[in-house]
């Protein structure tokens, strides 16, 4: 999905969270001034182009890079 637009997610933003966060579905700090935005859209650049890419902005942030995905779990036919 690198590509399209860089991903919201819900989590608050902080460089340092993963050093300390459990290592299992970690979900962020309970608080903080940016929120975390994921991947890499058309006009983020070479560097920015990957799924592990990682940074915060201000939650009132807006353009055309970034945005958000919709989702859908999938189920198991068995």
């Amino acid at each position: 999905m690198v590509g399209n637009v860089r991903e919201w997610v819900t989590d608050f933003f902080d460089e340092t969270y993963f050093a300390r966060s459990p290592v299992d579905n970690p979900s962020g700090p309970d608080k903080g001034q940016l929120r975390v935005v994921k991947g890499g859209g058309w006009f983020s650049g070479t560097v920015c182009n990957s799924v592990s890419e990682r940074n915060g902005l201000t939650g009132n942030w807006s353009d055309f890079n970034v945005g958000f995905r919709c989702v859908k779990d999938i189920t198991t036919i068995e």
